[in-house]
Formats: structure tokens, sequence, C-alpha cells
């Protein structure tokens, strides 16, 4: 059989399996969604998150895992800041973000496209899950505080 005969032969098989509802049972099976869809809505709009209470006293500075034992200058183990060059000191250092996430660290109003939020999730953009001492990691109460600050636009309050 020549070469346009074989293809027409295959484009014909194709065309029988497309109009017989067979390939639903060609597709592999891949199981549910890994990871939920991620929405940039605030999930409690009446509770405002405060950067100071919610973010930093809450997170950042939790004992052993939190992001202030690696990502300020003058931290006990300064590695996320020297190396990746990420302060986390306040507001405006965090927005500038670090070495490979720069200004896109934050998008206020947009968590969802925030490198932060993705950095604390299970499935890191790059490099490791922070924090890099874990688990354990930010659990999901801690992650939503996250999202919905970024979500309220990430206001330093």
């Amino acid at each position: 059989m020549t070469a346009p005969a074989r293809c027409g032969a295959l484009l014909g098989c194709a065309a029988l399996l497309l109009g017989s509802g067979c390939v639903e049972d060609l597709r592999p099976d891949v199981g549910p969604p890994a990871q939920e869809l991620c929405l940039d809505e605030d999930s409690d709009p009446d509770t405002p998150v405060q950067f100071a209470r919610d973010i930093v006293d809450t997170i950042f500075a939790r004992e052993l895992t939190g992001c202030h034992q690696c990502h300020r200058p003058t931290a006990p183990t300064p590695l996320g800041f020297e190396v990746g060059g990420l302060d986390l000191t306040d507001v405006t250092s965090l927005q500038k973000g670090g070495v490979v996430s720069g200004s896109d660290i934050v998008s206020p109003g947009r968590p969802c496209e925030s490198i932060l939020l993705q950095k604390v999730g299970p499935a890191a953009p790059f490099g490791g899950r922070m924090p890099l001492n874990g688990p354990p990691f930010l659990n999901d109460d801690e992650r939503q505080l996250i999202h919905d600050w970024i979500a309220e636009g990430a206001l330093d309050n």
C-alpha cells in the first residue's frame, strides 16, 4: 500500500471512530483534578484581612516554619533573603519580590496570579514549596488568609 493510501485509510478509520462515539473510549483515565480552581474573589468580603495582624503576626512570624525565619535581613537563617532576594519585613519590601518572582510576587486583587500564594501551595511554579523546611506547610486557613488579603488589594494595614 502506498503512503497516500495508508494516510487515506487512517483518516477513514479516524472518521469512523469520531462518528461512532468511540473516541471517548480512547481518552486516558487521568482521575479527578489534582488542584482546585483558583478564584480571585475574597472568600469573606465582610471580614477584612489586616496585613500586620493576620499575615505577619499569624503566618510570617510563626515559630520554626514561619517566613521570617529566612526572608528578612535579620533572620536567624536569612537564606531566603540572601539567595532569593525576598524580604518579608513589610509590605513595601514584599511587593518588590525576589530574584525570580520580581514584582509578580503579589498582584493586588489577583491572588491566583500572585507568586506568593502559589509558592505556599502544593504546586510551586518554581523552586520548592514554602516553607522550605516544611512540612508542616501552611494550612488551608493560612493560605486562604493570604489569598483574601491579596484579593482585597494587598493593603499595608
